[in-house]
């Protein structure tokens, strides 16, 4: 049965298939970056564009959605949503529920089963306060509404699409971690590959990292999250970087056809994100409770968890 509660529920406008990205690329680099789940941290949107303003050669940077969602105070998301459309964005599901809101959708974070139904709920409220902000800033939520779900670049000779969930759905997992951990959903990602026309998906939603290598030689990554701890004891986001050059630092990387792929640490600082997360989350608030933690300590999943190879899928 398909889940049709608020937060869990994912809206038929969300809905685009794996064929839609098999259009021609809408432009060509030598490197991309893409950025997802920034969240607000204006932290580490500063710290990515000095990375990026370093990176030679033809570049683009996407944010591929979700780069709302702490950033309640007016000027904050004011000052967030003007750098971040300076650059090629799509939309993620906080993007599309501030200016496209569907009735029933909550979040529409589309949340699977292992989510907590508090998470859930706390998402759906955090909604509803930025929805308050995004509503008191002239043009914020028409500029929103005007990104596309989705995206695809040629990258040297290889085709890449850039998502915000996955192949099917704005909302989608089946290019999170627990999906792509199984064999059926390693079968899908390379079926979704095979149908966009695309070597590589970029992605984040799901909010944990992965850079999965699947049979053909295509691969998914997924950045998790610009503007949070991705991994166990550490403080730092994550970005992708997607080349026919390697990088000079990336965290741990692999090669898809002719293509470089990266996962950039993006080490902003942390303690003045925590300060300005909780002037605007204090304890007790509904983000607070669902994120302070993994902000402070990060998520339980290391780094040896994020980099698999086909062999590796059970």
């Amino acid at each position: 049965m398909t889940e049709r509660r608020p937060g869990r529920a994912c809206p038929l406008g969300y809905r685009y298939g794996a064929r839609a990205l098999a259009a021609p690329a809408e432009f060509e680099v030598d490197t991309l970056w893409v950025a997802g789940g920034l969240y607000g941290n204006i932290f580490a949107l500063e710290r990515l564009l000095e990375l990026y303003r370093l990176e030679p050669g033809s570049k683009a940077l996407v944010f591929n959605g979700d780069f709302h969602w702490f950033d309640v105070d007016p000027k904050l998301f004011g000052e967030v949503n003007r750098r971040v459309l300076e650059h090629r964005a799509t939309r993620g599901n906080v993007e599309t529920e501030l200016a496209l809101p569907a009735a029933g959708a909550g979040c529409g974070c589309g949340y699977p089963a292992w989510v907590d139904d508090a998470d859930v709920a706390r998402s759906n409220r955090i909604i509803e306060r930025l929805r308050e902000t995004a509503r008191g800033l002239p043009g914020a939520t028409a500029a929103l509404a005007h990104l596309p779900m989705h995206r695809v670049a040629r990258v040297g000779e290889e085709r890449v699409g850039i998502v915000h969930g996955d192949a099917d759905s704005l909302a989608g997992w089946g290019f999170s971690q627990e999906r792509l951990a199984s064999a059926a959903g390693a079968r899908a990602a390379l079926g979704d590959c095979a149908r966009a026309g695309v070597r590589v998906f970029a992605s984040s939603h799901s909010c944990l990292p992965v850079l999965q290598r699947l049979d053909s030689g295509c691969a998914i990554v997924n950045n998790g999250a610009a503007g949070m701890p991705n991994f166990s004891g550490t403080r730092f986001g994550l970005a992708s970087r997607i080349s026919v050059r390697r990088g000079s630092r990336p965290l741990y990387a692999a090669r898809a056809g002719s293509l470089w792929l990266e996962a950039v640490a993006l080490e902003y600082d942390a303690a003045a994100w925590e300060r300005a997360f909780v002037a605007q989350w204090p304890a007790g608030s509904d983000a607070y409770l669902s994120y302070h933690r993994r902000m402070v300590h990060g998520p339980r999943y290391g780094l040896e968890q994020a980099l698999r190879s086909a062999e590796a899928v059970t």
